[in-house]
C-alpha cells in the first residue's frame, strides 16, 4: 500500500473512508486494477471505526442474518474472529447455523487495526487523504468523469470511479441525481412514507410542559422541541433520520477515562430530561456489550437518549465547514448529556450513581480525548436512477417480485430512526420512527441496477453506499456488512467495465453473479430464511 499526495490515472477510484470504500479497494486490488482511494477522512473505515461495534448481525428475537454474510464481509469478521482467538467459534457458528450475536461484535480501535493491515497488503491500492473541491470538484468529459479535483487542487484521474461516502457528495457534484430526506406517502405508494401518523417506536409516553416557563406558551419551546407543526401523515419533507455518536464506555477502572463537563456545558439544554423524569418517565443506563467490557452506545436505546433530533438535518448537503459544526455542537450535546447523566442532583441517585461507574474508554480514540470522531450517517444522499429500492422491495404482504439482479442480500427491518421532536396535540412527540411498528418485512436482494445511475447521467460511474432508494428502503440497506457485500459487487462491476470497455449499465449480469459466487457471496434469498411475526404458525 503506498501513500502519496498524487498518482497518474489508475484503474479506480473510490471516493469514500467507509466499509463500502475498504471492500471496494481490496477486492479490485485483488483483481489486479491499481486502485486509488480517495479518503476525505483521516482514518479509514466508516463507523465500524468510530463506536459501532455491537453489528446489526443476529442482534434482534426475529433476526437471524449472519446466513447473509459472505464474501469479504465474513472475510473481514474471521480476520476479527482471529484477533479475538475466537475464530473456531465463529466458523463452528457459520457452519451450523448458530445463532451467536456475540462472535460479530468487537472493538472500534480492532476494527481500525484490522482494516489499516488489510489496506497494507495491497501495493496496487494508493491511498490519497482529501475531500471534493468546492468549486470545481470533478472533471467531466461528455458520460464519462476523467478525474476529482481535490482541496488541495490536485486532481484525481481514472478510468472508472464509485461513490463509497455516506453522503454522496461525488455523485451529486458529478451531475447524477440524488435526493434526501423523506419522500411522500404518493412517491413510491409507501404506506410507511413522509410524515408518520402513528410512531410507536421509543415514543414518549408520559406528560411534559414544553415551556420555558411552565404553562405559558409565549415563553418559547425548552431545548430540543421544534417549533415546526405536526403536518400532514404522508407528507415528505428534507428531515434526516437523527444521527448520533456511538460511544464506547467502560467501567474496568485500569481503561477508564473520567467523563467531565465539556466546555460549553449549558444545563438548560437538559430541561426536557429533567421534567421527563419528574413526570415518571425512565432514563437508560450503560449496557456492555462489546468485548474488553465495553458499552455501544446505540441512539435510541430510549426516548431520551443519544440520537439528537433534527440536529443533523443540514449534514446531506453542507459544505465540510457546516459538517464540522454540527459534529461540534452534536458532541458538546452528546458529551454534556453523559456528564448530566452522572452528575444532576434532578435525577435518582442510584441512577447517577450507575452512570457514574462508567468513564470513556483510554484505549479508545487517543487523537480526539476518547470521544467517537465522527457521527454515525444514517441518512443523507440517495442516488435516484431507473430502479429504485422501495418499502415494496422489503415488504412480504404487498412487496414486489424478487429482483433478477441480486448483488447481495439485505437482511433487516426498513429501519429509519426518528427525523423530529415536536408538539402534536400538545403533548412533546417523537415523530418518524420506523422498525417495530407492525411492518411485516422480508430480505430482499439488493439489485445491481440500483448501484448504477441512468446512463444519461454517466457510464462509469457506480456508488457502493448511496443506492437508489427511497427513505424506507434505504433503512434495510445501510448496514455495514452489507456494504462489504456491495462493494465486493462494485469492484467485481468495475472489472467487467474495465476489460470489456462497456458502461456500468451494460455489464453481463450473469457474469457478475458467476464472479461474485466463486467468492464467497449470498445471493439467494430464497435460502437465508425469514422473520417470523405473530399469527405465522397459525
Amino acid at each position: 500500500m503506498n501513500i502519496k499526495m498524487f498518482v497518474p490515472e489508475n484503474d479506480v477510484v473510490v471516493y469514500g473512508s467507509t466499509s463500502g470504500a475498504v471492500a471496494t479497494a481490496i477486492q479490485s486490488a485483488k483483481l489486479g486494477r491499481t486502485v486509488v482511494l480517495v479518503s476525505p477522512d483521516e482514518h479509514i473505515g466508516g463507523i465500524q471505526i468510530e463506536g459501532l461495534g455491537a453489528t446489526d448481525i443476529d442482534n434482534q428475537a426475529e433476526v437471524f442474518n449472519s446466513p447473509t454474510v459472505g464474501g469479504l464481509a465474513l472475510e473481514f469478521h474471521r480476520r476479527m474472529s482471529k484477533f479475538y482467538g475466537r475464530l473456531e467459534h465463529l466458523e463452528y457458528c457459520v457452519k451450523e447455523g448458530i445463532k451467536d450475536p456475540d462472535v460479530w461484535r468487537f472493538e472500534s480501535r480492532v476494527a481500525e487495526q484490522i482494516i489499516e493491515e488489510w489496506l497494507a497488503e495491497f501495493e496496487n491500492i494508493t491511498i490519497i487523504k482529501g475531500a471534493l473541491d468546492s468549486t470545481n470538484p470533478v472533471v467531466r468529459d461528455s458520460s464519462r468523469i476523467r478525474g476529482l479535483r481535490l482541496t488541495d487542487g490536485i486532481v484525481v484521474s481514472g478510468r472508472v470511479f464509485v461513490e463509497a461516502s455516506y453522503e454522496g457528495d461525488m455523485l451529486a457534484a458529478s451531475g447524477i441525481t440524488t435526493t434526501y430526506g423523506r419522500e411522500s406517502s404518493s412517491t413510491y405508494g409507501e404506506s410507511l412514507a413522509g410524515v408518520r401518523e402513528n410512531t410507536t417506536y421509543t415514543q414518549i409516553d408520559v406528560p411534559i410542559d414544553p415551556y420555558n416557563i411552565p404553562g405559558d406558551s409565549s415563553s418559547g419551546l425548552i431545548h430540543g422541541i421544534s417549533p415546526e407543526p405536526f403536518g400532514k401523515a404522508g407528507d415528505g419533507d428534507k428531515h434526516l433520520a437523527a444521527f448520533s455518536y456511538r460511544i464506547p464506555l467502560t467501567d474496568r477502572p485500569e481503561n477508564r477515562f473520567p467523563i467531565s463537563k465539556p466546555e460549553g456545558y449549558d444545563p438548560t439544554h437538559y430541561e426536557l430530561h429533567r421534567r421527563y423524569v419528574r413526570a415518571g418517565g425512565t432514563l437508560y443506563t450503560p449496557r456492555k456489550r462489546l468485548p474488553g467490557g465495553k458499552t455501544d452506545l446505540i441512539g435510541s436505546e430510549a426516548p431520551l437518549a443519544t440520537d439528537l433530533l433534527g440536529m443533523n438535518d443540514k449534514w446531506a448537503t453542507g459544505t465540510r465547514d457546516e459538517r464540522q459544526r454540527i459534529l461540534d455542537d452534536t458532541a458538546l450535546f452528546t458529551k454534556g448529556l453523559l456528564y448530566f447523566f452522572a452528575n444532576d442532583d434532578c435525577l435518582p441517585a442510584d441512577f447517577r450513581a450507575e452512570w457514574s461507574r462508567f468513564g470513556y474508554c483510554l484505549d479508545e480514540f487517543p487523537d480526539n480525548n476518547h470521544f467517537p470522531r465522527k457521527l454515525y450517517i444514517r441518512d443523507a444522499r440517495r442516488m435516484v436512477s431507473d430502479y429504485v429500492i422501495t418499502e415494496h422491495t422489503a415488504s412480504r404482504d404487498n412487496g414486489e417480485d424478487p429482483v433478477d439482479d441480486p448483488v447481495a442480500i439485505a437482511y433487516w427491518p426498513t429501519d429509519t430512526h426518528c427525523v423530529r421532536r415536536i408538539l402534536r396535540d400538545g403533548k412533546v412527540h417523537n415523530e418518524g420512527f420506523i422498525f417495530k411498528d407492525g411492518h411485516r418485512w422480508r430480505p430482499f436482494g439488493i439489485a445491481y441496477r440500483s448501484l448504477v445511475p441512468k446512463l444519461s447521467e454517466a457510464e462509469n460511474v457506480i456508488t457502493v453506499t448511496c443506492p437508489s432508494s427511497s427513505h424506507v428502503g434505504y433503512g434495510a440497506v445501510r448496514l455495514e456488512h452489507q456494504f462489504y457485500a456491495l462493494g465486493q459487487a462494485c469492484a467485481n462491476a468495475c472489472d467487467i467495465v474495465l476489460k470489456d470497455s462497456v458502461p456500468f449499465q451494460k455489464v453481463p449480469y450473469h457474469q457478475l453473479k458467476e464472479r461474485l459466487l466463486q467468492q464467497g457471496a449470498i445471493l439467494d434469498v430464497s435460502k437465508v430464511g425469514a422473520p417470523e411475526f405473530p399469527g405465522d404458525e397459525l
